[in-house]
């Protein structure tokens, strides 16, 4: 221990006694903080200067309108970039900007293209396109510069979308309101619009129904018009036989009414001789009635009232025959005519009645005639009364014979010819419409065919609707389902209120929908801050290297030392000159640079305790291998710089810096540091002295077993490579 206190203290004395010596020790303590704070103060707060970055911003936007509003987005945007003092705005044309960042006056260009407010528009169409805005960067000038304008690039972005979905939300919500105002008059629409869903849930079975017996009567009236169309012929058939049928009849009616007006002179005749005749018997009994009746004379007036009874009888039989004939005429015309002539029959029928009476009366009295001759000899007062019972009879026969030949005048003949015209006028007209039936025929053939076609088709449609019918009644019971849902969620009248809101505070809620309340925990106050543990860590790195490539890690006369007693004195000294670079570099940063360290008097005393792992480590490699442990020592320091994570978290670094993370010295200390800057959390404290002490001790333990067996190797390859004259 004496001999390793002797080292130390002669290198100590040596140092004091020299003033080149000094003055080397002297920079050697100053230059890592030197280092440090340069790169600290660089790296200070270099977003605050970006004002001084040029950046052309160029517009060319025409504006266009949304919902009959004009929007002109470009023009506000040079608005607001006016007032916007984060860059150096340039407001330029296309031409020159391009021109500009192409040789590095300007660090980028925002160009706002003609239809950026038409292609921002369309945010209320059926298909909206995306804006966009041109955006050129010249990366080669610096490699932060083009992040940092990209960063300026995106917060224009990010300024013209919350304008323009304030914008946008103004105009929506203005809809929405209208919107409201519209589900409020349209309320009794919306409830009976429900009512009808429930309805139709409700009728679905009984349409599903009708749809069935439907298709079953489309079936059925398919048949019945192919059965009306088989029947079509025999229509067509009857339809001519029923015009031939009336023309026969006609022509019958006609040949009755020629028969008619034939017979009717000769009937009037045979009339007016009856009436005669009747006039002349009854003239007669009366002449013979006041008379003296020769009885004997009986058998001459028996012939005569018998001629004449006999010529009556003869006329009425003709009468009788004529009548006949026009019953037999108006017997045929019933048989060809459903209507018939009944009035006519009936006079007629009553005519020949009437007829055979008087013939049966005329009959009588030709038969109390043939029995007066029987009479006349037995008594002379029986003939009287039999010849008043004949005058009396013949007197009636006559009044009867002249009633009826005034109803065979006045209402048999008008009524027969009158029933004969109407019979013909109505033949007629039943001619025309069997005539219209027959050219209407060919009409109903066409309309039973589409008919036919048409109830086809409707069939098919039935069959279709049928078909289609589960999924209509599915989605006929979801939406009453989701109506009864919606019912029992909401209510229209909150979702009427809910549109009715103020169109202005809702287009302002949706510009800044949230607001960012930053809580910082361990406040970091800027860029320089946030690096000074990184840059304080390598300075001592870096400082331990400068003392190990300048000062001489053996003795002079090493004969007198063991290895061992070598490597621990002249590890005092470095970690002293350690120490007082450390002291340097952390209280600079303190009080020189006046960085807002949260634990100061930790953030020293975890600088010194760093100091002495470091020196440990790159004192060892060193005084260990030499010039070997001098490029080690270099290797490490690259390794560290980039993985560590001094700059970059180390979830962002390539995968080969994530796997040798956790054996790097640096790695700890920069954590440690980063402790006594932002607040401490002594579990990681802890954390990261366990580790940086784990390296420390390897470092120690290597150099107090290694010096010794290795020093005379190191010193062979030492002076080995003097030889090439290329090393000291």
């Amino acid at each position: 221990m004496k001999k390793i206190w002797h080292i130390f203290t002669n290198d100590i004395k040596n140092a004091s006694t020299n003033w080149v010596a000094a003055i080397l020790l002297g920079g050697l303590i100053l230059l890592p903080s030197l280092y440090a704070w340069f790169n600290i103060e660089a790296s200070w707060d270099p977003y605050s200067q970006t004002d001084q970055l040029p950046v052309a911003v160029v517009n060319e936007d025409e504006g266009a309108s949304i919902r009959d509003k004009e929007i002109h987005v470009g023009d506000e945007l040079v608005k607001q970039l006016k007032d916007n003092e984060k860059m150096d705005w340039q407001f330029v044309d296309r031409k020159e900007a391009m021109d500009k960042v192409e040789y590095g006056d300007y660090f980028a260009a925002i160009i706002v293209p003609e239809n950026f407010s038409e292609q921002l528009g369309t945010v209320l169409d059926d298909h909206p396109e995306k804006a966009e805005i041109e955006y050129y960067v010249n990366e080669k000038i610096n490699a932060i510069a083009p992040k940092i304008t990209e960063t300026g690039a995106s917060t224009i972005v990010d300024q013209i979308t919350s304008e323009f979905i304030s914008t946008v939300n103004g105009v929506i919500f203005d809809m929405f309101n209208e919107l409201g105002l519209e589900l409020e008059k349209d309320l009794p629409d919306i409830k009976r619009f429900e009512n009808y869903i429930f309805q139709m849930e409700e009728k679905l079975p009984e349409i599903h129904q009708l749809l069935e017996q439907s298709l079953n009567d489309a079936g059925r009236m398919e048949t019945i018009i192919n059965d009306a169309q088989a029947l079509l012929p025999r229509a067509e058939s009857t339809t001519q036989e029923g015009l031939r049928t009336i023309d026969d009849t006609t022509a019958y009616l006609t040949k009755a009414e020629k028969r008619l007006d034939e017979i009717a002179p000769q009937v009037e005749t045979d009339l007016n001789r009856i009436q005669e005749e009747a006039n002349n018997v009854n003239d007669f009994l009366q002449d013979i009635q006041g008379a003296d009746i020769d009885l004997s004379q009986g058998e001459e007036w028996k012939e005569q009232i018998d001629v004449q009874l006999t010529s009556s009888m003869e006329e009425i039989a003709a009468v009788r025959e004529a009548l006949e004939q026009v019953q037999e005429q108006n017997n045929q015309n019933e048989e060809g005519e459903d209507n018939g002539n009944d009035p006519n029959q009936e006079q007629i029928d009553q005519a020949l009645a009437d007829l055979k009476i008087l013939e049966e009366n005329l009959q009588k009295i030709q038969e109390d005639n043939y029995r007066i001759q029987e009479f006349l000899s037995e008594q002379q007062g029986e003939a009287d009364n039999l010849i008043a019972s004949i005058q009396e009879k013949a007197e009636t026969t006559a009044n009867e014979i002249d009633a009826f030949v005034r109803t065979y005048k006045e209402d048999i003949e008008p009524a027969v010819r009158a029933e004969i015209n109407q019979a013909q006028s109505t033949l007629s007209e039943a001619r025309e419409i069997l005539a219209e039936i027959q050219e209407t025929i060919p009409e109903v053939e066409r309309i039973l065919a589409s008919t036919e076609g048409n109830v086809a088709e409707g069939e098919s449609l039935l069959e279709y609707m049928l078909g289609e019918y589960p999924y209509v009644n599915e989605k006929i019971n979801q939406l009453a389902d989701r109506i009864r849902e919606i019912q029992g969620e909401t209510d229209i009248n909150e979702i009427i209120e809910l549109l009715q809101n103020d169109p202005e505070a809702e287009s302002g809620f949706f510009k800044e929908p949230v607001e960012l309340n930053k809580n910082s925990l361990f406040s970091i106050a800027n860029y320089g801050t946030g690096m000074t543990p990184f840059y304080t860590v390598l300075a001592i790195w870096v400082g331990c290297l400068l003392l190990v490539s300048l000062l001489a890690t053996d003795v002079r006369d090493p004969e007198h030392f063991t290895g061992t007693q070598v490597y621990f004195g002249k590890l005092m000294v470095f970690a002293g000159i350690g120490f007082l670079q450390t002291l340097i570099v952390t209280t600079g940063d303190i009080f020189v640079l006046k960085i807002n360290i949260a634990e100061p008097m930790w953030f020293v005393l975890f600088g010194l305790f760093i100091s002495l792992v470091f020196m440990l480590i790159v004192y060892t490699l060193v005084s260990v291998f030499g010039d070997i442990g001098k490029a080690m020592a270099i290797v490490m320091l690259v390794l560290q710089i980039a993985g560590s994570g001094g700059t970059y978290p180390t979830v962002l670094l390539p995968e080969f810096f994530q796997i040798i993370h956790p054996f790097l010295p640096f790695s700890y200390a920069i954590d440690l540091m980063r402790e006594a800057v932002g607040g401490i959390i002594w579990k990681r404290v802890y954390h990261d002295l366990l580790y940086l002490s784990l390296f420390g001790l390897t470092a120690i333990s290597i150099g107090g077993l290694l010096k010794a067996p290795l020093s005379n190797k190191t010193k062979a390859l030492m002076r080995k490579s003097r030889e090439s004259g290329l090393f000291h």
